[in-house]
Order: C-alpha cells, then sequence, then structure tokens
C-alpha cells in the first residue's frame, strides 16, 4: 500500500488532520460509553437495560429491526437529541457567566490531555518505531498530569457558581478529593520512569519512550511494567478512579448525601457536558494506564509490535503497521473502560471519611514505601 502521499505532507497539515481524526473518535466513544455503562450495568444486575429505542423508518424491516432493539443502539441517537433540545433554564439564584462557563470548562482539559497521549505508532523504511501522537514531547506524562488536573476545576466553578449548598459541598470535595490522590499517582509513576531511564541515558518522561522500553530483548526488557511493578499498577488504578470522579469514590456528586452534589442545578445540554468530560478523562487515563503498565500497542508481554508486524509481512507499510498498532491500543483501552463500568456496579461507594484515610494514611504511604523499595532494587540491579 503506498502512503508517501500522506507523508509527504506539510507536518502542519498532517497535525491538523491527526488531530481532527482524534477527536472525531474521541467526542463520540466518550458519548456512546454512556449507552454501553448502561448495558454493561443491566447486565451485572441481570436485567435488559435499554431494548425498546428504534427510529420509526426501521421499526417495520422484518429481522434487523428486533435485533437493532434489543441492543438498545439508537439509545445514544435519542438521549443526544433529548440534552441538545429539552429546555435548558438557569436558576435565579446563580451565578450566571461563571455558571454557564462550568461545563465548558469541563470538556477543554478532557480533549487536551490527549494530544500528548500516543495511540499507536508505524514501523518507518529502517524498521524503526515512529510515534502516531499530536505532540511527541519528552515530558508527556507531566503534561497529562499537568493539564488532566485541570479539569477539577470545573466542578469547584460549577458548585460556587451554583450559590447553593449542595453543590458547594461537593465542589470542596473534589478539591479535597484530588489533592489527597494526585500525590500517590505521581509518586505511583517515579518507579516507572526510574526503570526507564537508566543511568548515562540522556533521560525522558515520554509515553512513547516507556512503551518502547516493555519491547526490549531479554526477560526484563519484555515484560510489562503491570508485570513487573504490581503495586505501582494498583496505587495508579485506585488513584485514578478517584481522580475521575468514578464508584466507589464518586465523592462530588455522592447522590446519598449531597443530591446530585457539583451539577444538582444543572440539566439538558449543560448537564451532559459534564459527563461526556468524565467519560473523556476516563477513556485517557484508560490510555495512560495501558502505556505505562500493559505495553500500549505491543500485544504481549515479550511479543513486540515489531514482531507481529513480521509475521504478517505488514512491516513495510506504515498504514497497515499504524492501523494494526492503533486498533491493539483501542482494544486495550476498550477492555479497561469496561473494568472501570464493573467496579461502579459492583462495588458500593465509600463514605467521605473512608475516602480521605484511604487516600492519606493507606495510599500515601504505601506509594512512599513502593518508591524506596523499587529505587534500592533497581540501584542494587544497577550496581550488580
Amino acid at each position: 500500500m503506498d502512503s508517501s502521499l500522506y507523508f509527504d505532507l506539510p507536518i502542519w497539515v498532517r497535525v491538523t488532520l491527526q488531530g481532527v481524526a482524534v477527536i472525531a473518535v474521541l467526542f463520540p466513544l466518550a458519548a456512546a460509553c454512556s449507552m454501553a455503562e448502561r448495558k454493561i450495568s443491566a447486565w451485572i444486575q441481570g436485567r435488559p437495560g435499554p431494548n425498546r429505542t428504534i427510529p420509526p423508518f426501521l421499526r417495520w424491516i422484518p429481522v434487523v429491526a428486533p435485533v437493532l432493539q434489543k441492543l438498545g443502539l439508537f439509545q445514544l441517537a435519542a438521549d443526544g437529541g433529548k440534552f441538545v433540545f429539552k429546555e435548558d433554564p438557569i436558576p435565579g439564584h446563580v451565578n450566571k457567566v461563571y455558571f454557564v462557563l462550568a461545563p465548558i470548562l469541563a470538556m477543554i482539559p478532557a480533549l487536551t490531555t490527549i494530544a500528548v497521549v500516543p495511540f499507536g505508532a508505524y514501523l518507518d523504511s529502517a524498521g524503526r518505531a515512529v510515534p502516531l501522537v499530536l505532540a511527541n514531547v519528552d515530558v508527556g506524562i507531566l503534561a497529562v498530569f499537568a493539564v488532566g488536573s485541570l479539569g477539577v476545576y470545573s466542578v469547584i466553578l460549577a458548585g460556587w457558581a451554583s450559590n447553593s449548598k449542595y453543590p458547594f459541598l461537593g465542589g470542596v470535595r473534589a478539591s479535597a478529593q484530588l489533592i489527597s490522590y494526585e500525590l500517590s499517582m505521581t509518586l505511583s509513576v517515579l518507579p516507572v520512569f526510574l526503570w526507564v531511564n537508566a543511568p548515562g541515558g540522556s533521560g525522558t518522561l515520554s509515553l512513547f519512550d516507556v512503551v518502547q522500553s516493555q519491547s526490549q530483548p531479554g526477560f526484563w526488557g519484555g515484560m510489562w511494567y503491570g508485570v513487573l511493578m504490581p503495586i505501582s499498577a494498583f496505587i495508579f488504578l485506585v488513584a485514578l478512579f478517584a481522580e475521575t470522579n468514578r464508584q466507589p469514590f464518586d465523592m462530588p456528586e455522592s447522590e446519598a448525601d449531597l443530591v446530585g452534589g457539583f451539577h444538582t442545578e444543572y440539566g439538558a445540554f449543560k448537564w451532559s457536558l459534564f459527563f461526556v468530560a468524565e467519560y473523556c478523562h476516563m477513556i485517557v487515563g484508560s490510555g495512560v494506564f495501558v502505556l505505562l503498565f500493559l505495553g500500549g500497542w505491543h500485544p504481549l508481554p515479550w511479543v513486540s509490535l515489531e514482531m507481529v508486524s513480521g509475521w504478517l509481512h505488514i512491516a513495510g507499510s506504515p498504514v497497515l503497521t499504524g492501523a494494526l498498532a492503533t486498533l491493539l491500543f483501542l482494544g486495550k483501552v476498550v477492555a479497561f473502560i469496561f473494568f472501570f463500568m464493573w467496579v461502579r456496579w459492583t462495588l458500593p461507594r465509600f463514605r467521605y471519611d473512608q475516602v480521605m484515610t484511604l487516600g492519606w494514611q493507606k495510599l500515601l504511604p504505601l506509594s512512599i514505601a513502593n518508591l524506596i523499595a523499587y529505587a534500592l532494587a533497581i540501584a542494587l540491579i544497577e550496581r550488580a
């Protein structure tokens, strides 16, 4: 397959096309997660879930219509139309400017962090892996942490602008939860980068370099960091649930004691933006976890993309190797999103004091001890 036409385009054209493609995939995928969540929760709880919505012009097709209706595939379109056309009044007691601004701000970090997250790679003419990413920066993980953590400001702003007791408490909880678990999340990835940045190297915080370091020859080189550093993966996973406000850590919107939390006063389209942003954060967070601990686009431990491309005889085609890598990466992300939803509909919500105790008294000391243990282990390995 001749791919020279695309790779001969100016770099700004290629980056623009990649950016539009990523947003065109991320935004519908985030919206579809709301539909998937209801079907998965129904499956877990032994009920059918959405199974009646279907356009009138498809209802009379004999075989296709019952299948589409039972799967509930058109529920997403029905929900989208409802949120767009439903009356969306603004309560009189809110601070109107910031009340409207909050859901818009929720989308900005959610769609920005994807710029530094590689979603695949292709093999060039020399057989070297080149990342498929909008911005291949050496500080990729720092950019994810810096921009991703800004999403909490939209929750705080929504709670404050609502001029209501329960939304304000939800915003305060969101800020406290972010601070509590951001420390553990950051400390959990340090052993990974201590391992990647061997003494004498140039040093990097690139997510692409982390993926490539999990495809090196040898027993240690081809092992995924989820197997090599399971405690780091566990800490990052728990902190990721807390950072994305997913149950059992959904303290900012706890219906049991805060009615709806930070979004109590919101409805229709503005309400939906908060949850599209939440699913975007969940997708990006799942992608980062896959890159750090599950080998990225490499199919299995000790089996790299380069090896699979050689077996399939597509190593000379950048388009085919890039498509294969992207599909492998997206497959892992989708499986991880399923795990997110499985946990939500399995575990009960924690109390607020339990969330704070877990973050400060359990997870943070564990992450510090984990960092010290791996720092000593890496130092001994390098000295040996």
